[in-house]
């Protein structure tokens, strides 16, 4: 009969694998790094182009305004 026990005093799995096929399966882990790296700092730089151009837009506003403000407090 079978019971928690069995599975749990079970001899444990050894698994045997290649130098060849351990360092392929380490060369695919650190592509799939890599692509991920790239991929998340092409999201960075859209986000800072993103918030550049916004800043832009926003500086002339608050230039004019000050410009403004002076030439008002002038008078």
């Amino acid at each position: 009969m079978y019971s928690l026990f069995d599975s749990f005093f079970a001899p444990p799995t050894i698994v045997v694998v290649s130098e060849e096929r351990l360092k392929a399966a380490e060369l695919k882990q650190k592509e799939k790094q890599l692509l991920d790296l790239k991929v998340r700092i092409e999201q960075l730089q859209e986000f800072y182009d993103k918030l550049s151009a916004e800043i832009k837009t926003l500086t002339p506003e608050a230039a004019s305004e000050k410009a403004i403000n002076e030439a008002v407090s002038d008078v």
